[in-house]
């Protein structure tokens, strides 16, 4: 496998997820979302002889980029599994409770959109697959070959944030129907059509496309388990650094530190008959919500929508 694929990557928040994570010389580190291994090339800089660096990604052109990483330095292993599985990849290294900081870079990669046949995006035409490990799941186009109209109307509506979700289903089950849809301008076009208000400056079929994508790799899911299984991995003092591209996943990422590090006490109506008890917080926030740099936007637009929260667990 070619591991230059010719579209290019700019890693996003690059120097400032590296900083948030703290990194220590001799500290062992996970990059759940290796992609073209920009934070990951940057840890091992900071990192000492000692130091280790495993990286996670699901995507094949990626472990292809990571293993020849990593056969220029030993101190990088790179494993093609989710993030989702990273409690078991850590239980299996005997690093549990031993790690000194997790990165997450989560959404979709620039060299996936840019490479039409990923079919991630409507831009160029291209097969209707969407999955971040081809080899794995069910296709963007299998999913809108088989679900059932209201199935489909949810994951525009609930992953997408589409408001016509509904009519855009209604749409696409009618044309499949007469002909199945196997490439992204097709589908992108009647998506086009059935949608009765563009968004200025925004193709219509933009949010129905980021549900069915985020649907077929379950990446919210992913995203709260891995979340789980980085806390578990961590040794105390150790750093979580998470970059979100949108408010589904910011919502899941702010919610799991804010309760972890806040708790629930404060939601509990006044008077409940409940006994108290005393709050012990498992993480402490690190500085607000960060985003990118004025300089950051000039150069890499696609970094407008990135915001990235850090935490440190307590016990």
């Amino acid at each position: 496998m070619t591991i230059d694929s010719g579209f290019n990557h700019i890693t996003v928040l690059l120097n400032e997820a590296v900083e948030a994570l703290s990194v220590r010389a001799d500290g062992c580190y996970l990059d759940g979302t290796f992609g073209r291994g920009g934070h990951s090339r940057l840890i091992l800089q900071n990192l000492g002889p000692d130091g280790r660096l495993l990286g996670f990604d699901k995507d094949p052109q990626a472990i292809a980029t990571g293993q020849a990483l990593a056969a220029e330095d030993g101190r990088f292993v790179v494993v093609q599994r989710s993030f989702a599985e990273l409690g078991a990849e850590v239980a299996e290294r005997g690093l549990a409770g031993k790690v000194s900081g997790v990165l997450f870079d989560l959404g979709v990669s620039s060299p996936q959109l840019d490479d039409p046949e990923r079919g991630f995006s409507f831009l160029n035409d291209g097969p209707l697959d969407m999955r971040m490990d081809p080899s794995r799941g069910v296709s963007a186009a299998e999913f809108i070959a088989t679900a059932p109209e209201e199935e489909i109307a949810r994951v525009f509506k609930e992953y997408g944030e589409e408001r016509f979700a509904k009519r855009m289903a209604r749409a696409v089950v009618l044309r499949r129907e007469q002909q199945p849809f196997t490439r992204t301008a097709d589908l992108a076009e009647v998506l086009k059509v059935a949608n009765p208000a563009w968004e200025k400056g925004k193709n219509p079929a933009t949010r129905a496309f980021q549900g069915l994508r985020i649907h077929v790799n379950n990446e919210l899911g992913d995203l709260e388990t891995g979340l789980e299984a980085a806390l578990d991995a961590l040794e105390v003092g150790g750093r979580l650094a998470v970059i979100s591209f949108h408010s589904l996943e910011d919502r899941i990422v702010k919610l799991f530190m804010r309760k972890l590090a806040k708790g629930e006490q404060d939601n509990l109506p006044r008077n409940l008959p409940v006994q108290y008890k005393p709050f012990e917080p498992r993480i402490r926030l690190i500085g607000k919500a960060q985003f990118a740099s004025e300089a950051e936007l000039k150069a890499n637009p696609r970094s407008r929508s990135a915001v990235m929260r850090v935490a440190e667990k307590l016990r």
